[in-house]
C-alpha cells in the first residue's frame, strides 16, 4: 500500500492539528480525583487499577551477619518498578525493616491499601532461614532486621506470607525473595499461561499469587563486588531480556524461567532461582504490551507469511493514524511490520514522519529516514520526509540534497518545491532559487500565499521601468 504524497501531507496536516487540540483540552479541565474504593467497584481501562511495589533491603542486621549493598541493590530494584510505571513503590531499609514494621505492612497497610483490580509485587533482599515443622516438612522464614538467622522468633514465615497472600484482595501478587525460602504449598505452575491467546484481558482477569526465590535448598544467593548475581539478572530481565519470545508482554512466568537460566550460567551453577505458582492460575504482567502484539502468539514463519503480516501491520498502522487514534500504537504496529520484514520501505517511510511530526524524536527519526531511503528509494516520501527531518535538525545542506532527490523521483511533487522555496528563502540565503522552487509549486497548482507574494514581487522587479 503506497500513501500518495498529497495525502500523507494531508493526514499529517490533520494528525498535528489534532494532537494540538487535545493536549490544549487536558489543560482546560481541571483534574478530578476518584477515590480508591470507587474505582475497585468497576473495571480498568487497562489490566491494572493501581500497581504497587513493596521493595524490602536489609543490610546492616542487629543479630546477624551484615549483607554489604543490599540497601544498593534494593534501590535499584525500586527504581526499576518506577521505570516500569509502577504507581506506589514503598522502600523498606535497614532500620525501618523490623520485625514489627513488616508485619504491620503485611497484616495491615496492604490488606487495607491495595484494592481487588491491583498488582502487587514484594520484593525482599536479606537473610533466610529454614526449621523444619512437627511433620518434618521444611518451613523456610524471612529475617528482619532485629531477628536472628537460626531462631524463627520475630521472623516472617512462609506461613505468614501464604495467610497475608490470601488475604489481600491483589488480582496478581508476585514475591521475589532474593534468598532461598522454600516451604510453598504450590499448585502445577503453567508456563507461560497467557502466551498467544486472543483476549489477553479475559486471561488476566484470573486471580494468581507467584514467587521467584533466588535459591534452591541449601544453596545462597551469590554476591559478587558487593552486588547480586539475582539482582543483576532481575534487573535486565525487567529490562526487558526477560521477555523471551519478543512479543512486548513481560510476563512473570517468563522472568521465573529467565533469571533461572541467567543465575544459573553467572553463577556457575552454585545457584539456581525456583519460581512457582500457589494460588490461582493466571500470570502476572510485568510489562504490559500491545494488544495486537500479544495475540502474534508464535508469528508467521515464512517470507510471504511474514510479509503478508509486515502489510497488514502496515495498513492498521496508517488506518489508526488516518482515524486520530493513539500515536504509540501505530508506531507499535510499524515496529511489528519492521521486525517482520526488515526491507520494507514504506513502513520506515511512515514511521520517519510519525517520529518527525506526531511523536516526536529527531534521532529516531533521522535514523528510520535514513532507512526509509535506502529501502524505499522509489518513494518520493522518503526523500521528502528525510529533507523535513535534516531541515529541522539545521543540517539545511543536507535537506537540500535529500529535497531535490524526491522531485527526481516524482518531477511533479508540488510540496517539495513549496518545501525547497522555504528552505532557500529562511536558511541557504539563496533568493533566486527560493523563487524559482516557489514558481514551480504554483505552476503544478499550488496555492500558497507566500509562494504567490514571492514569484510576484520577483516578477515586479524584473519588469522594465516606463
Amino acid at each position: 500500500m503506497r500513501i500518495p504524497p498529497q495525502s500523507m501531507r494531508q493526514l499529517f496536516r490533520i494528525l498535528c492539528i489534532a494532537a494540538l487540540v487535545i493536549s490544549s483540552s487536558f489543560g482546560l479541565w481541571p483534574y478530578s480525583a476518584v477515590s480508591s474504593a470507587q474505582a475497585q467497584l468497576g473495571k480498568p481501562e487497562g489490566l491494572y487499577y493501581k500497581s504497587w511495589a513493596i521493595i524490602i533491603g536489609i543490610e546492616n542486621y542487629l543479630l546477624a551477619p551484615a549483607i554489604p549493598g543490599a540497601v544498593n541493590d534494593a534501590k535499584s530494584v525500586a527504581q526499576a518498578f518506577r521505570q516500569l510505571g509502577f504507581d506506589e513503590v514503598v522502600e523498606i531499609y535497614d532500620k525501618d525493616a523490623s520485625s514489627r514494621r513488616l508485619h504491620q505492612v503485611l497484616n495491615d497497610m496492604l490488606p487495607r491499601k491495595v484494592g481487588r483490580m491491583d498488582r502487587l509485587v514484594i520484593f525482599y533482599l536479606g537473610h533466610a532461614g529454614l526449621v523444619q515443622d512437627a511433620d518434618g516438612k521444611d518451613l523456610g522464614y524471612l529475617v528482619p532486621l532485629d531477628a536472628q538467622v537460626n531462631n524463627v522468633a520475630k521472623s516472617v514465615t512462609v506461613e505468614h506470607l501464604k495467610e497475608f497472600t490470601r488475604r489481600s484482595a491483589s488480582k496478581h501478587t508476585l514475591l521475589i525473595l532474593d534468598a532461598p525460602v522454600r516451604g510453598w504449598e504450590t499448585t502445577a505452575p503453567q508456563p507461560l499461561s497467557l502466551e498467544g491467546r486472543l483476549a489477553p484481558e479475559a486471561d488476566t482477569d484470573r486471580r494468581v499469587v507467584q514467587v521467584i526465590s533466588s535459591a534452591d535448598k541449601g544453596e545462597w544467593s551469590v554476591r559478587s563486588g558487593g552486588k547480586s548475581l539475582f539482582v543483576q539478572a532481575l534487573l535486565t530481565g525487567l529490562a526487558g531480556a526477560a521477555d523471551l519470545n519478543n512479543n512486548g508482554w513481560l510476563m512473570a512466568s517468563e522472568l521465573g524461567t529467565y533469571l533461572a537460566q541467567q543465575v544459573d550460567a553467572s553463577s556457575k551453577g552454585v545457584q539456581h532461582p525456583t519460581s512457582l505458582r500457589i494460588d490461582g492460575d493466571g500470570d502476572t504482567v510485568l510489562v504490559e504490551g500491545r494488544k495486537a502484539t500479544f495475540m502474534l502468539g508464535t508469528g508467521p514463519q515464512t517470507s510471504a507469511e511474514r510479509q503478508q503480516a509486515a502489510k497488514a501491520q502496515y495498513e492498521q498502522a496508517f488506518a489508526l493514524l488516518q482515524e486520530g487514534k493513539s500515536a504509540d500504537e501505530a508506531l507499535e504496529r510499524l515496529n511489528l511490520a519492521i521486525a517482520y520484514d526488515p526491507t520494507y520501505g514504506d513502513a520506515y517511510v511512515l514511521k520517519s514522519y510519525v517520529r518527525l511530526e506526531v511523536a516526536p524524536n529527531l534521532d529516531e527519526a533521522l535514523a528510520t529516514g535514513e532507512l526509509a531511503v535506502k529501502h524505499a528509494p522509489d518513494n518520493p516520501d522518503s526523500f521528502y520526509t528525510l529533507g523535513l527531518i535534516h531541515e529541522k535538525r539545521g543540517n539545511f545542506a543536507e535537506a537540500e540534497k535529500s529535497l531535490l532527490q524526491a522531485v527526481k523521483v516524482n518531477a511533479g511533487y508540488l510540496d517539495v518545491y513549496f518545501s525547497l522555496g522555504t528552505l532557500y528563502a529562511d536558511h541557504l540565503n539563496d533568493p533566486p532559487k527560493s523563487v524559482e522552487a516557489f514558481r514551480r509549486y504554483l505552476e503544478l497548482g499550488g496555492a500558497h500565499t507566500r509562494a504567490r507574494a514571492a514569484v510576484s514581487q520577483a516578477d515586479q522587479a524584473t519588469k522594465p521601468t516606463p
